[in-house]
């Protein structure tokens, strides 16, 4: 299935965090927070600055959830982006 955002959103899958600590201390999921790190799966035509493939920053509680066969993504305006992390 195909999903094209409409306005100034992108659809986001958010990226893994991790499960253990520096010092091989495993995470339990009650205690991770949610990463506020994603990669960009589709945009808008009217997004110019945001492509797909793009690693992004956003807010805590930014976007939408949403599942589409199975998985989850977000759907945020561009305005609740922070900025694009580069290597």
């Amino acid at each position: 299935m195909i999903f094209q955002p409409l306005g100034k959103r992108v659809l986001v899958q958010r990226l893994e965090e991790a499960t253990t600590t520096a010092s091989g201390i495993i995470i339990p999921d009650n205690a991770k927070e949610k990463p506020s790190q994603g990669t960009v799966i589709s945009v808008s035509t009217e997004v110019e600055n945001v492509a797909t493939g793009d690693v992004v920053v956003f807010g805590k509680y930014a976007g939408n959830e949403l599942t589409i066969d199975g998985k989850s993504y977000l759907v945020i305006e561009t305005d609740d982006l922070f900025g694009i992390l580069k290597k």
